[in-house]
């Protein structure tokens, strides 16, 4: 008698649970949300009407006025990136889909009227699937489970979007630093050449070294062009990432990259960090626990694969009124159920072995993203402390001794070249490593290989496979 109260009370949180599809979206995108902002600072929303999107509209306004750092990109794209709206959507579609697990199985109703040689009969009956009404309970828990994963691989879609939103930003700032500095550089080349034509017609100045000028400038110039088709190309594939056309692509980016950290990241606790927090391992951990119920009612449903119950009404013409009910049962002479038993064994074993494998490539690729971030940290400071300070100094001294007829214009022109690499070779070192410290930033919270994608793309298919 004690079982009655309990299964009661189980019922109706059932029955409370199965409320609104609205609600559980909501409960959903809130995990969402929250973890992005944990992560990136930024919260994100799913804009489901228009009201939504005109308020994200004057958001975006706002946001475009002003030089869009690096911050704002991500915000940007959260706002604006129409394929991470679509990724919420996904959150929307498996509310609605654990809302109606979530639902007692609906009972059939069949009416049949027939006559025969003037004979009227007609036949009443109500169906239920009882099978499906005892296991109502625990579909409801595994979609719940599903409905789980379904959040955190929208959270996986949304940090990818940011992850890559970062990583484009920085490649834009870099192309546009480095189209800047060529621009000067090819300034600087074309008095130069000016200068050494004047020279060259007061007969200052050799045809050698004229043509020497000359070739300078002329190569600046093609690589200047270089330099803005690549900034070009790098803030369209920022603006596509941003959601901006049209109009939007006169967007401002800061002149220059953020500045080097004076102290690296610490490593000593990312691997452990990376295990308890990493995305793609708690979204494991749910599918193989929702295996697990799988497997559950798979040994509930062995035997009986098929229960069905009817109340009959019947009534002919002339005779009195038929009542009853009818149960139909599938016998199980053929198939008693071991070989899907053994199937949803296996798939929860293989769920098992996926996640311990996940876990490992997680600590393997924290270490392998820290070495890149600490080497990429070290070669730019390198290069900004200690190779372009030095190439300045040999540039000053080369000038120096060119004024004084030490040298000839062909060296002053080799130094002038090597100085111009050395530059931009110091913000392509820059890039990289703010590159590598976003791979970093990202491997501590998901797999940023294969962000967003299901831990193994056939459990989740194969989940249900034993009902």
């Amino acid at each position: 008698m004690r079982s009655g109260p309990k299964a009661a009370a189980a019922l109706l949180a059932l029955l409370l649970l199965s409320a609104c599809a609205g609600e559980i979206t909501e409960r959903g995108l809130a995990d969402v949300s929250a973890v992005t902002e944990a992560k990136v600072g930024r919260k994100v929303d799913w804009q489901r009407d228009d009201a939504a999107r005109e308020m994200a509209q004057a958001r975006v306004r706002a946001l475009l006025a002003q030089p869009v750092d690096v911050d704002a990109a991500v915000e940007l794209a959260f706002l604006n990136n129409r394929g991470l709206q679509a990724d919420l959507a996904e959150i929307g579609i498996a509310a609605a889909d654990l809302a109606a697990a979530s639902r007692p199985p609906n009972p059939g109703f069949s009416f049949a009227r027939t006559t025969t040689g003037g004979v009227r009969e007609i036949e009443r009956s109500i169906t239920g699937d009882v099978l499906g009404l005892f296991t109502w309970p625990i579909a409801a828990k595994i979609e719940e489970r599903r409905f789980e994963q379904a959040t955190w691989r929208a959270a996986g879609d949304v940090l990818r979007k940011a992850a890559d939103t970062r990583r484009a930003w920085f490649r834009a700032v870099a192309a546009s630093q480095v189209a800047d500095y060529v621009a000067q550089a090819k300034e600087a080349a074309e008095a130069q050449a000016e200068l050494a034509r004047r020279m060259a017609r007061a007969g200052n100045f050799s045809a050698l070294d004229q043509a020497r000028e000359q070739v300078f400038y002329a190569e600046t110039t093609a690589a200047l062009a270089r330099a803005r088709l690549m900034a070009d190309g790098e803030k369209l594939r920022l603006a596509r990432l941003l959601g901006l056309w049209g109009e939007d692509l006169g967007f401002k980016l800061p002149p220059r990259l953020p500045d080097l950290p004076e102290q690296p990241m610490p490593g000593g606790e990312l691997e452990q960090k990376a295990i308890a927090e990493r995305l793609d391992i708690r979204r494991a951990q749910k599918e193989v626990a929702g295996l697990a119920d799988s497997l559950g009612l798979t040994h509930i449903t062995r035997f009986v694969n098929v229960l069905e119950a009817s109340y009959l009404r019947n009534k002919e013409e002339g005779s009195p009124r038929e009542t009853g009910y009818e149960i139909h049962i599938e016998v199980p002479i053929f198939d008693f159920g071991s070989a899907r038993v053994a199937k949803a064994e296996a798939v929860y074993q293989q769920g098992v072995d996926r996640l311990a494998e996940i876990a490992i490539g997680a600590r393997t690729e924290v270490r392998e993203t820290y070495a890149g971030y600490r080497t990429a940290l070290d070669l730019a400071r390198h290069w900004r402390q200690e190779i372009v300070p030095v190439r300045q100094r040999i540039s000053e001294e080369m000038l120096l001794r060119y004024n004084g007829m030490l040298v000839s214009v062909f060296e002053l022109l080799s130094d002038s070249r090597d100085q111009i690499a050395a530059v931009i070779s110091a913000i392509e070192a820059q890039r990289e490593f703010w590159l590598a410290e976003t791979d970093l930033r990202f491997a501590l919270i998901t797999d940023t290989a294969t962000i967003g994608a299901p831990a193994s793309p056939r459990l989740a298919a194969r989940a249900g496979g034993g009902h």
